[in-house]
């Protein structure tokens, strides 16, 4: 089973969900795991490496492994949505009209969070939502 965290650009939220869904899925014993991908990786013109270094130092102070962080972001397709059984976008207000443009015939689809990139929200009040929320799918398995 496979749960898919979107974002903007596969850099930092949805990468950050997916290192930590995995971590606790594993550790919990799910059969689930995750994967994450960018609705316009096009974007990320300032992301510099594979990973956000805000999602590498969260993943540490966690004590997570940060398992495939060296591989650089990934843009969706649509193979990544019939691929899931479960899809989240992680800012509603940014992804759904990108879902909307990009991806129409999934846009109702999959469940939106509403966690803001870097430019509205500081990386320790993001990150913190996004780990409460992931803990609260592991929780309910998923």
């Amino acid at each position: 089973m496979k749960v898919l965290f979107l974002c903007t650009g596969n850099y930092y939220r949805s990468r950050f969900a997916e290192c930590l869904f995995n971590a606790l899925a594993e550790k919990e014993g799910l059969s689930w795991r995750a994967d994450s991908r960018g609705l316009a990786t096009e974007r990320g013109v300032n992301n510099v490496g594979p990973m956000s270094p805000y999602a590498v130092k969260k993943l540490k102070e966690l004590d997570i492994s940060i398992v495939g962080g060296d591989r650089f972001p990934r843009q969706a397709s649509p193979e990544d949505f019939v691929a899931a059984e479960k899809i989240i976008a992680l800012d509603e207000s940014e992804h759904r009209p990108l879902m909307i443009e990009r991806f129409p015939e999934w846009a109702e689809a999959i469940e939106y969070w509403l966690i803001h990139d870097i430019d509205k929200t500081s990386p320790e009040l993001a990150l913190g939502e996004i780990e409460r929320r992931v803990r609260e799918l592991i929780k309910a398995r998923v």
